[in-house]
C-alpha cells in the first residue's frame, strides 16, 4: 500500500471487505461474477478508492480497498454492495425474481479488518488464491 496525502493528513489505510448474496445463493458465478468485478471496480474509481485485490466466489465477495481516512469501511461496503445491487437486477432481470422474492441482493452482514503493511501482501495472495482453495 502506499501511503496518501490529503491536504491535511498523510494516511495509508486498507480495509479487507468480505460480503455475501442473502441467503448465501451460489450466484456469483459466470456472467453475474464478470459484472459484479466490473462494477465494484468502476465503483472504486469513481470515489477514488484504490482496489489492491478482489476476488469473487459463488457465495462471497472479497475486497481489499484503500480508501481516504474520512471514509468509514462501513461507508465503502455500503457504496458497493448499494451500486452492485441495483445494476445486477438490472442487467440480469430474473434473478431477483428467481432468487430474492423481492428483496434485496446482499444480506445485512459484512467481515471488515485493517490491513497493516506488514500483512498486505499475505491478504494479497490469499485473496487472488480463494479459487483455488475451493
Amino acid at each position: 500500500m502506499e501511503i496518501i496525502s490529503s491536504s491535511h493528513a498523510k494516511h495509508c489505510l486498507g480495509y479487507r471487505i468480505i460480503f455475501c448474496p442473502k441467503y448465501r445463493h451460489q450466484i456469483l458465478e459466470g456472467a453475474v461474477e464478470v459484472e459484479l468485478k466490473r462494477i465494484i471496480g468502476e465503483t472504486c474509481k469513481t470515489y477514488g478508492w484504490i482496489l489492491h485485490a478482489l476476488e469473487i466466489m459463488p457465495d462471497h465477495v472479497h475486497v481489499f480497498v484503500q480508501a481516504d481516512h474520512t471514509t468509514a469501511p462501513v461507508e465503502i461496503a455500503k457504496t458497493m454492495k448499494s451500486i452492485s445491487a441495483v445494476h445486477i437486477f438490472n442487467t440480469f432481470k430474473d434473478l431477483k425474481k428467481r432468487r430474492f422474492w423481492g428483496s434485496g441482493m446482499w444480506s445485512d452482514g459484512t467481515f471488515y479488518s485493517s490491513v497493516s503493511g506488514v500483512s498486505e501482501e499475505a491478504v494479497k495472495r490469499y485473496i487472488e488464491t480463494q479459487k483455488d482453495r475451493g
